[in-house]
């Protein structure tokens, strides 16, 4: 009888971080390890900070949803040993620097600072900035400081969460990538404490440290607030944004007989009702608008009476009314809408078609591809909780909270670089990759790591389990030369390893 002997298992070394080089390049190219020292994010002794910082973002696009298991990651990944070799990065490592109070917000200014250097990232006169919040929950706490007990309209119910209001670019090139957050607290009793309007205001005055060019503003309607209207055209911000049901609004008229100029009130159903047949007769798909002239709003204004006391008067505005159908957000109504249809804080619709005000009377067509592009920041929502673990922080430290968001808006920023890079070939909107196709194909895929002396030189070789051939231009552009992890030091080809580009 012949003898059956036992398998035998080879030791090979696998990974599932197949683009972390890629993100080291990108990182080192906006200097990120530079920017946090310069914000006082340092160690003095130990693993440095940036290291940290960029496994972070590594874990991040991993998929790790604790400490524990970027940590893990690390001691496990092939890869990953040799690029952090020879530091050892512990689960207790990450949790003391995470859990310490560091200037995070001094970080992001410098960050978005530092994308205002390169042409490719800089705001230019006539980009977009969205404006928005969301729901960050928190379901293995309760009752923390940092927490509010807040409504989740995609789960109808409520949760322990923090509610994030949060600014985004939107580039012509293109480009989009988060600029601010700010958590707002709810107050314990009513007009206590700062709105979602004046975390809004403070985030824009922060931008306006790093850029001066004229820029829109494209808004949810709860932003709708002529107040806020008047600090954004008062900073060289143009707006856009949704009309509610109750929203006041008045068209100009010239009385035959007298020739004076009457306002007459009317209320944004009508004006949709209006030109409504003629919308539906311009196309039967796609975006289709159509704009109404002489519309204007009220606005206030401090004036000074005969008695020398501030007064707040009212003076008609201008601004551009344009009917839309088939937005792209509307093609699936949301739950707010859905539950509170018939509220005056909903949006003021018929059948489909909505209305949209700007202060732009004169370009009604950019207010509307303006708007259009607000659907960038839902877009970023939803990919930074479905595949960056915007959610999965679980931490009961604020200042990780804090470090866990400005981290990922930097994870953010270098993958919407590279999708930016990766798609710039296409010919097609068929064409290209999308921001999950990329991580899952190239950041985020498994690879064979093996190492061959040549020469004296420890090269690396990456046989990846996906087929990057569809990746090259990343490869071409981004790929390093050399697994080497110190600042400030050119590597020696002849002491450090080679990471040939043909991986």
């Amino acid at each position: 009888m012949n003898a059956l002997q036992k398998p035998k298992f080879r030791n090979l070394s696998h990974g599932e971080c197949a683009g972390a080089p890629i993100l080291k390049t990108l990182w080192d190219r906006f200097d990120f390890s530079l920017l946090l020292t310069q914000s006082g994010i340092f160690k003095r002794c130990g693993t440095p900070s940036w290291l940290i910082c960029f496994l972070y973002v590594i874990g991040l696009v991993s998929s790790c949803s604790s400490v524990n298991q970027i940590a893990d990651l690390a001691e496990r990944d092939a890869l990953l040993k040799i690029m952090f070799k020879p530091w050892k990065l512990a689960q207790y490592t990450l949790s003391r620097f995470f859990s310490a109070h560091y200037a995070w917000r001094t970080f992001g200014k410098k960050r978005v600072e530092r994308l205002q250097q390169e042409p490719e990232t800089c705001l230019q006169e006539g980009d977009v900035v969205n404006l928005d919040d969301t729901h960050s929950a928190h379901p293995y706490a309760k009752k923390l400081p940092f927490l509010s007990w807040l409504y989740d309209h995609s789960t109808k119910n409520y949760v322990w969460a923090m509610n994030l209001v949060v600014i985004q670019a939107v580039l012509k090139n293109g480009l989009a990538y988060p600029l601010f957050y700010s958590v707002w607290h709810k107050p314990e009793f009513k007009d206590e404490g700062l709105t979602k309007l004046d975390l809004a205001k403070q985030m824009l005055l922060m931008l306006r440290e790093s850029t001066t060019c004229r820029l829109w503003i494209a808004m949810d309607r709860w932003f709708l607030c002529k107040a806020f209207f008047t600090f954004l055209e008062a900073h060289q911000f143009d707006w856009v944004t949704k009309a509610k049901r109750n929203t006041a609004l008045f068209r100009k008229v010239i009385e035959p007989i007298t020739h004076r100029e009457r306002f007459v009130p009317l209320t944004p159903g009508m004006l949709i009702r209006e030109v409504f047949k003629e919308l539906t007769r311009l196309a039967s798909t796609g975006l289709v608008s159509i704009a109404i002239p002489q519309i204007y709003i009220k606005r206030p204004y401090q004036s000074t009476n005969k008695k020398g006391k501030e007064v707040t008067k009212q003076k008609y505005v201008q601004i551009a009314a344009i009917v839309a159908i088939r937005l792209k957000e509307d093609e699936k109504l949301s739950e707010v809408e859905a539950i509170d249809n018939d509220s005056d804080e909903s949006p003021a619709t018929y059948r489909g078609a909505y209305l949209l005000i700007s202060n732009r009377h004169d370009a009604p067509k950019e207010a509307l591809q303006t708007y259009v592009k607000r659907w960038r920041i839902e877009i970023f929502f939803r990919s930074a909780k479905q595949e960056l673990g915007f959610e999965k922080c679980h931490s009961e430290s604020e200042a990780h909270h804090h470090a866990h968001f400005e981290l990922l808006f930097v994870t953010e920023t270098l993958l919407a670089i590279a999708q930016l890079e990766l798609n710039k070939e296409k010919t097609s909107d068929e064409e290209g990759y999308t921001h999950g196709e990329m991580v899952r194909g190239l950041f985020h895929t498994r690879c064979q790591v093996h190492l061959k002396n040549h020469k004296g030189i420890q090269r690396i070789s990456i046989d990846c389990d996906t087929q990057v051939q569809s990746f090259a231009r990343l490869i071409d552009l981004f790929w390093p030369d050399h697994c080497f992890m110190r600042l400030w030091v050119t590597p020696n080809p002849e002491v450090y390893q080679v990471l040939p580009r043909s991986a």
